[in-house]
């Protein structure tokens, strides 16, 4: 999963940008909610320990992003050098509409998101572009965002040491049920020949499954969704994960991570 997500990341020198850089002062706020923000009239971008949020000018580019799940990260040394990137897709990422305007990103691999950070912190300009065209939904001048993201990382850290840590949802196990117990896996493949991308197993047998990162359809997403397994019997598996727990919904049931 990790090679195919690293193909999405690249370096690419000497592009040119024509866009209008949105000047403000990084701030930093502290527990109980850690997040490194910066705000402009119309626009707002806010990392916090494990999530993005950003707000773009006008609601209708919140439901591009979200229809067309992606959003170009696109990081400058200066005005004009793009020296790194990010996509983000489906692939990598849940994202959402949330508190009626922004929208969250949630990356589904703690190194891939380390990167986004990484680049933030390090370089003078971000570009947040479409995902299918050379057109910017919004550029945020990165100046003073070094020290916002190390006393981020650095909160985070310390939380972390009290909580649990956030973890892929494949490799754990989901126990619970009502009059039947069931102990559930699951495993989404890097390599899939075809649709059937995922295998669970429930009480050790084990059926191929589709994913679906928009099981909801046009309906927002109930919060901490991560993705729908619908298995070739049809059954339907929902996975849910927050900072604090893994959890998945089948049937009328939920089932909590046991292992």
């Amino acid at each position: 999963m990790r090679n195919k997500m690293m193909s999405a990341i690249v370096a690419l020198f000497g592009s040119t940008l024509v866009a209008t850089t949105a000047v403000a002062e990084w701030v930093y706020n502290g527990s109980p909610y850690p997040n490194a923000t910066i705000q402009t009239n119309n626009m707002s971008l806010e990392v916090q320990c494990d999530r993005i949020r950003f707000a773009p000018a006008g609601y209708e580019d919140s439901e591009d992003i979200v229809r067309k799940n992606g959003l170009s990260f696109r990081f400058l040394a200066n005005g004009s050098q793009e020296v790194a990137a990010f996509q983000m897709g489906r692939e990598n990422s849940f994202v959402q509409i949330v508190d009626n305007y922004p929208v969250e990103i949630q990356f589904s691999d703690e190194a891939d998101y380390a990167f986004v950070l990484d680049q933030i912190a390090a370089n003078a300009t971000l570009n947040l572009s479409m995902v299918d065209q050379d057109v910017s939904y919004s550029i945020f001048d990165l100046k003073g965002s070094g020290t916002a993201i190390q006393s981020l990382q650095a909160e985070c850290r310390a939380l972390d040491q009290t909580s649990a840590p956030m973890e892929a949802p494949e490799g754990v196990v989901y126990c619970g049920g009502g009059g039947i117990k069931r102990k559930i896996e699951f495993v989404i493949l890097d390599d899939a020949s075809d649709e059937w991308d995922a295998r669970v197993t429930v009480n050790g047998e084990t059926q191929r499954a589709m994913t679906s990162y928009s099981y909801f359809g046009n309906s927002e997403p109930v919060k901490d969704f991560v993705v729908a397994l619908l298995a070739e019997d049809r059954a339907e598996f929902l996975i849910f994960r927050n900072r604090r727990e893994n959890w998945l919904e089948f049937g009328d049931y939920r089932y909590d991570q046991c292992n």
